[in-house]
Parts: C-alpha cells; structure tokens; sequence
C-alpha cells in the first residue's frame, strides 16, 4: 500500500470513527432523556418557584396591602414601595437592628470560614503525604465524626467556654475563662470551626490524595519541606475543594441561627437571630420579615456565584479514589 492510499485509508477510519461517536452519543441522549421526565421537571420547579415569587412580591408591598389582600392580587391591583427594605434595615425584634446583625454575620461568618479551612487543609496534608502510625485509624475516627449530631456537643462545649480551658483537671490559662471576651464573637468561631472540622478535613484530604505524588517527590528532591511543599504546591492545586467546602461552610454559618444563639453574646447576635423576630410579636410585620429575607440573601449569592468555577470540580475531587 503507498503512502497516499494509506493517508486515505486513515482518513477515513477517523471520520468512520467520528461519525460512529456522534451515533453513539444520539443514542446516548435520546436513551437518557425523557420528555415526561422534562415536563415533570419543569411543572416541579414552577411550583418551587411560586412560594420564591409570593415572598418577593410581598416583600415590596406596603404592609396594609400585605395584612388585608394576597400577593397575587398584584396584578390586578399594583402597588409597590421600597420602604419595607428602609424599615427593615433600621428595625429588629431584639436589642439589633437588622443593619447591625447583617455587619456581626459578616464577622462571625468570614473567620468561621476561613479558620477550619485552613486547619483542616493541614490535617488534609497530613493524612495523604505523611506517614504515621495509626494514621488510617485517626482518619477514620475523624470521618466518623460527622455522624455525630451537633446538639449533642452543645452542653459540653458551652460547659467549656464558660469554666475555662482545663486539660487533666489543671487549667490552662489561671484566672482566664472564655467569659472574659463575652463581648467578642471567639465562641462562636471556636463552635463553627469545631462542627466543620471532620467534613473538611475528609473533602480536602480527597483532594490532595489526587495530586500526583511525582510533583510532591519532585519538590522533596529540590530540597523543599513540608511546609513549603504545602504553601507552594498543594495549596494552588487544592483551591477547587477549598472553594467549593468554603461555598459549603459560608452558607451554613450564614444562615445559621442554633448555634449563634446558644454562644454569641448579645451584642454579636447575626442576621438569622434580628430576622426570626422581626415580624413582631403577633407576626403582623411579616412583610419586612420578607423584605429582610432578600436583604439576607444578597452575600450567599455573591459568595456562590464568585465561586461557581470551582464548585463542581471540587464536588467531583476525590469521587473516584477514597
């Protein structure tokens, strides 16, 4: 066979190919799709969506609209205002007004987040690129941890912040208790960091087990250590599993209201806390309870959108190797 015929031949296996792909993945589509399944799907998100609506709707009503006629008598009759946002802003059911427990959210939630990233993504390291014994046994029992419910550490851990730290019977810091920075929100960061550790030490170690170990022998032979194997290399190969747990944990101290109300102090209570009491004692406020709703909502989306690239590739890490 000559050169030319064989060009030919080649030629036409790949398009033979090409087209055999392309049928391949017709029948692929045709096999998962469903149009009974579509049409269920799209039927499921409208009514998903209409309570969404109703609750935006009502949130740009005046109040005596709101407490007298439906949300959906706005087409027929509309009428809108803006001052549900201004009072909701400027009005709280506690001692904070929404303004300022929207700022303690942003306080509370930024070190809540960033904190147990950055512990377990050491604890992550430590458990894929090092060895120890008893490293298998301790990974597991950290995974294990998150099956344990987060109202059972509740007494023990409030027991702890206000006695002070001890270890043995012997206290730490004489004289010091937790109830010395009543004022700061330390406790809740402490409570946030502890409850994420086990699901982010086991995200991130999935991760970081992927990385091929030629780049980290590669680094070692170079003379690198631990510490700058794992600054320099393993964490700008990790940000798409720290991204996507970040998106996770952000969104969880976010909107969390159990344990903000158990360790924060007063004056540090967040957003979740001012917004359950602020559509009064007989709930006859609760369109700025809606207008704060869509106040609280405005973070998690910036947060979730910056971050979105990262997202699925974090989720998909580790999905094939434990």
């Amino acid at each position: 066979m000559s050169a030319t015929q064989a060009i030919v031949t080649d030629n036409r296996s790949k398009r033979q190919v090409e087209r055999d792909t392309r049928r391949n993945e017709a029948t692929a589509q045709k096999r998962l799709t469903s149009r009974g399944a579509t049409i269920a799907a799209v039927i499921i998100a409208i009514f998903w969506t209409i309570p969404t609506l109703g609750l935006f709707v009502t949130s740009f009503r005046p109040g005596a609209d709101s407490n007298s006629t439906g949300w959906w008598t706005v087409f027929v009759d509309p009428s809108f205002t803006l001052s549900n946002y201004a009072d909701a802003l400027t009005s709280g059911g506690t001692a904070l007004t929404l303004g300022a427990s929207f700022v303690n959210s942003l306080a509370i939630t930024i070190p809540a987040t960033v904190i147990p990233i950055f512990i377990a993504s050491l604890a992550a390291y430590g458990f894929a690129w090092m060895n120890f014994k008893g490293k298998n046994l301790v990974f597991v029992f950290v995974f294990a941890l998150q099956i344990v419910p987060i109202q059972m550490a509740l007494v023990p851990l409030l027991s702890l912040f206000s006695r002070g730290l001890t270890l043995f019977g012997t206290q730490i810091f004489p004289g010091f208790t937790l109830r010395d920075v009543d004022h700061s929100f330390a406790t809740v960061w402490i409570a946030h960091a502890i409850f994420a550790m086990p699901l982010a030490i086991f995200m991130l170690h999935n991760f970081i087990a992927e990385i091929p170990g030629e780049v980290v022998e590669a680094a070692r032979v170079d003379g690198a250590g631990h510490g700058q194997i794992f600054f320099r290399i393993i964490l700008p190969l990790a940000m798409p599993a720290i991204a996507s747990f970040a998106i996770f944990q952000f969104l969880w101290v976010w909107n969390d209201l159990l344990v903000a109300t158990i360790f924060a102090p007063e004056s540090s209570l967040p957003l979740t806390q001012t917004l359950n009491s602020l559509s009064g004692t007989w709930g006859n406020q609760w369109y700025l309870q809606s207008a704060g709703t869509f106040i609280s909502i405005i973070v998690p989306l910036i947060v979730f959108f910056a971050l979105q690239r990262f997202f699925v590739r974090g989720l998909l890490a580790g999905a094939t190797k434990g």
